[in-house]
């Protein structure tokens, strides 16, 4: 009786769940330390760019010392540094933020008319593309050219940050970019590595914020339709905000469980690791005695 049991759809379906389960703690667990190392890389970073407003700081009060003393000795107004001076500060503060950035995939140049820099995106690890921007610096900061793609929001960020701050102009943008990066990188290994299990094309738009797409959860004897939709709310992250996993009518309670047990996961790992959790566990399954 235990080896019919054993053979039984229940207990397949049970044996499934219990391997779905521990193949998503296992990948819960190694996304939670991707974050923290995540987390630790951009408080480095912050780290340094606090320091470079020290250093900006102790600039502003040697302009101000060394601006009292004008020609022959007589006392100048201490807010009127010299314009050498001033430009002095600039190239130094321009030369501590390409440093500062340089730690977080944006690097740069100075140009005869203002800054190159080009941003890179990676994920997980893994280097993607890189992209240009080409600011002059006059008396207002103008975007001259670049290479970001249209879908990204550059006018709206430039407008909020470009003139005011361009250390989080740069870091907003970097977001932007590597969230889209990663979501498009997500769906382009979920099409290469599982194509055996979607059926039919994958659903994107240009931004790739929404996906939707159908796939085959597999059992001992059959295999069950699942379909999905991720909406990813915040533009500046990899992971979706809203996620919707259904099933067919005559899909058995179990499987129906499981589609609520997928939709958690989606929400917290990335796709492509998600499917490769549920591959695991069917591969248990299949070759259990």
């Amino acid at each position: 009786m235990e080896e019919g049991k054993a053979y039984s759809p229940d207990g397949v379906f049970a044996h499934l769940e219990m391997l779905e389960a521990r193949a998503h703690e296992a990948a819960v667990k190694q996304e939670e330390t991707e974050q923290r190392e995540e987390k630790l890389a951009r408080l480095k970073a912050r780290v340094q760019e606090l320091r470079l407003q020290r250093d900006e700081l102790r600039a502003k009060v040697d302009l101000q010392q060394k601006g009292q003393l004008g020609k022959e000795g007589v006392v100048s107004d201490p807010a009127q540094p010299s314009a050498r001076a001033v430009l002095e500060w600039k190239i130094k503060s321009v030369k501590a933020m390409l440093q500062v950035f340089y730690l977080t995939g944006i690097s740069g140049k100075l140009t005869k008319r203002g800054v190159c820099f080009c941003i890179s995106t990676a994920y997980e690890g893994t280097y993607l593309d890189s992209y240009h921007l080409d600011l002059l610096t006059k008396a207002e900061v103008q975007i001259h050219r670049h290479s970001v793609p249209i879908f990204i929001p550059l006018e709206q960020i430039a407008k909020k940050y470009l003139q005011t701050d361009i250390r989080r102009f740069l870091s907003v943008l970097s977001d932007h970019l590597n969230a889209y990066a990663g979501r498009r990188y997500q769906a382009d290994q979920l099409q290469g590595r599982f194509s055996d299990r979607i059926e039919g094309t994958l659903q994107r738009n240009s931004l790739c914020n929404l996906l939707v797409f159908n796939y085959n959860v597999s059992s001992k004897s059959k295999t069950f339709p699942f379909n999905a939709r991720l909406l990813y709310g915040d533009l500046c992250c990899s992971l979706p905000t809203e996620v919707t996993v259904s099933c067919t009518p005559d899909t058995p309670a179990s499987l129906a469980e499981m589609a609520a047990a997928h939709s958690d996961l989606f929400r917290r790992v990335a796709l492509h690791k998600a499917f490769c959790s549920f591959s695991s566990a069917e591969e248990s399954v299949d070759g259990a005695p």
